[in-house]
């Protein structure tokens, strides 16, 4: 766009709230912002006496579009600018570090017999959602402990109490068997509640009312049962114990602090219940270099609160925000009550505030030193690597395939890619084999790396025309084929054909773990245990996993479609039921005959084939 062009479009700015989207000469969004008045605001950055930050100069340089969006108040420019920041990810904004989705712990309370499990986005669905938690370790390792204290079912079975009989979880206590109705939907129902309440840390709540009904049992000479509560009391006031009393004056209290160093910060949240520290979670941010602390603070706070399942009552933070009222009212949205943010200056509130600061600065530090560690096995790798193949430069991007099929049938390849020795996942592609017949893994190869190079030809010529940036353009730096001379063969001669020779190209064979290069008649080992053979056999490992999951994938819907198609009456309709209903083929086997026969389109005459055949 030019200069001319751009003045075009400041001239059209209007005195409205609304959210501006800065991008570069590729239509990559650069930068999301908001505005209370879009002309002020957007017109500031290319004033020729604006005192810019260094940040924010070199992000007028490379703005080469811009467009708005017109809102109707400031709070609804806010839950925009939130939303374009999370699905777009613009580098020049201060956002969080990891774009994969946080993990949370899920009730399904819309279903008459509740299930617990793992997602990683909170739904309004009627479900009751904790989190986000940073660590799935951990979330796992809470999941094991909640269901030891309230077994809880986890099948996808539908529950009618009638079932022959139950799954193992409920033979070794991991699961109260409303299957087969060993307990009612109201007494599970009241196990699940217990389970919220532990998770929200009101643990006295659940061993007050555990402690009641163990005397009951126990006055009722149901020993056993009255052992089992007894047990789970004593287990979750082992937990209680651990869990740090922070203050008999707090209550429910969310407490932010932040640490940065160039230009990454370490955020430390801080969850306080009935004046316990019942969790902790730590959060790396991008983009804060020029930054000011308000505008740290904020804009984790906009990006953390609009996912988090949970807003309590009041939220301690370490400075200012200058957007505090607009937040405030964004939060009491979110609550749906009033939320309180503060910034305390002194006594127990400020002192909490100042130990979380000091958890992101001893977090922040250890994650610098694991960050250059990581960083310099990588530079070593690269460095060697380039030294053993006499390449001109150490390889910043790696390219690696790999093909998986059995006897030939659903022959499937697989393309990762390593940046700077580290695994670029959003590159990774799947690629079906369509043109080779049988079982030829040099034929194969050879079709992957010439429909590979051929998407890299018309992505350049996209982008020349459109002026947008695709992935498939970006080339290797090296390209490793899982195999040894003869993929290497077949796939020069494709390169070749394609004018993409010049790219340095290589043969790993698994079983000396040598490595072949063209024109060499001797293959190259690298020093065992040496960090270069280290990241190749990761790739080369790497490549392979993601070729035979994506190959077992496609071979077992395969089976699944085979064996039902033989079946008498069951056709197209009738099996994509059954897979929606039922999963997997083994969740029809495990099926009963009035299961099967309750699913749309079935009736019981099919059903009893199909267990029949099955």
């Amino acid at each position: 766009m030019t200069e001319d062009t751009i003045t075009t479009r400041l001239a059209g700015l209007p005195d409205r709230p609304g959210v501006y989207i800065f991008k570069d000469i590729r239509g990559t969004v650069l930068y999301v912002g908001k505005a209370v008045v879009l002309k002020n605001r957007v017109r500031s950055y290319f004033h020729a006496s604006a005192n810019h930050s260094p940040k924010t100069e070199r992000l007028v340089m490379e703005i080469a579009d811009l467009e708005w969006i017109v809102t109707d108040s400031e709070l609804e420019a806010l839950i925009l600018e939130s939303e374009l920041i999370k699905r777009h990810q613009p580098r020049y904004n201060v956002r969080l570090k990891d774009d994969k989705r946080y993990p949370y712990i899920k009730i399904s309370l819309q279903e008459d017999f509740p299930r617990i499990f793992i997602v990683r986005s909170a739904q309004h669905d009627g479900a009751r959602y904790f989190g986000p938690f940073t660590s799935s370790q951990a979330v796992h390792q809470t999941l094991d402990v909640l269901r030891r204290l309230f077994p809880y079912r986890t099948c996808n079975r539908e529950i009618t109490g009638q079932d022959a009989r139950p799954c193992l979880y409920y033979h070794i206590k991991r699961c109260t068997g409303p299957c087969i109705g060993a307990i009612d939907r109201a007494g599970y129902r009241e196990v699940i509640d217990q389970a919220i309440l532990f998770l929200e840390g009101k643990s006295e709540v659940v061993v007050e009312g555990m402690a009641q009904r163990m005397e009951e049992a126990a006055a009722a000479l149901d020993f056993e049962r009255a052992a089992v509560l007894r047990d789970q009391v004593a287990a979750i006031n082992t937990i209680i114990e651990r869990q740090r009393i922070v203050s008999e004056h707090l209550h429910d209290h969310d407490i932010v602090a932040f640490a940065r160093d160039n230009g990454q910060a370490c955020v430390q949240v801080f969850f306080i219940r009935n004046g316990k520290l019942i969790g902790r979670e730590y959060f790396v941010l991008t983009g804060a270099q020029d930054e000011s602390e308000s505008e740290v603070m904020g804009s984790f706070i906009k990006q953390f609160y609009s996912e988090a399942a949970q807003i309590p009552p009041e939220i301690l933070l370490q400075n200012d925000l200058d957007e505090f009222a607009v937040i405030q009212s964004w939060l009491n949205q979110r609550r749906g009550t009033k939320v309180s943010l503060k910034v305390p200056k002194r006594g127990e509130k400020k002192a909490i505030v100042n130990m979380a600061r000091e958890n992101a600065v001893e977090t922040l530090a250890r994650l610098r030193d694991e960050w250059n560690a990581d960083a310099h096995r990588h530079t070593e790798a690269l460095t060697h690597l380039q030294e053993a193949l006499e390449l001109p430069a150490p390889p910043a991007r790696i390219e690696c395939y790999d093909i998986s099929t059995l006897q030939g049938r659903n022959t499937v390849g697989s393309m990762v890619v390593f940046e700077q020795g580290a695994p670029s996942k959003q590159d990774y592609r799947h690629f079906r084999i369509k043109t080779v017949t049988g079982q030829d893994d040099f034929a194969s190869m050879a079709e992957m790396l010439s429909r590979r190079f051929a998407r890299a030809r018309s992505a350049r010529d996209a982008r020349a025309d459109a002026g947008r940036a695709d992935r498939w353009a970006i080339m290797p730096d090296l390209i490793i084929l899982d195999g040894g001379k003869g993929q290497l063969s077949a796939v020069r001669e494709v390169m070749e054909s394609l004018g993409v020779d010049h790219i340095p190209t290589v043969g790993l064979a698994k079983q000396e773990e040598e490595i072949f290069v063209p024109g060499r008649p001797d293959s190259i080992r690298l020093p065992a245990g040496s960090e270069a053979l280290f990241l190749v056999q990761r790739i080369r490992d790497e490549a392979h996993r993601f070729a035979v999951t994506y190959h077992r994938k496609l071979r077992g819907n395969d089976t699944t479609r085979s064996l039902l198609d033989d079946i008498p009456g069951i056709g197209p309709k009738r099996r994509q039921a059954l897979l929606k209903q039922f999963g997997s083929l083994d969740g029809i086997r495990g099926a009963s005959l009035d299961d099967l026969a309750a699913v749309p389109g079935m009736n019981r005459s099919a059903a009893e084939k199909l267990v029949e055949y099955l």
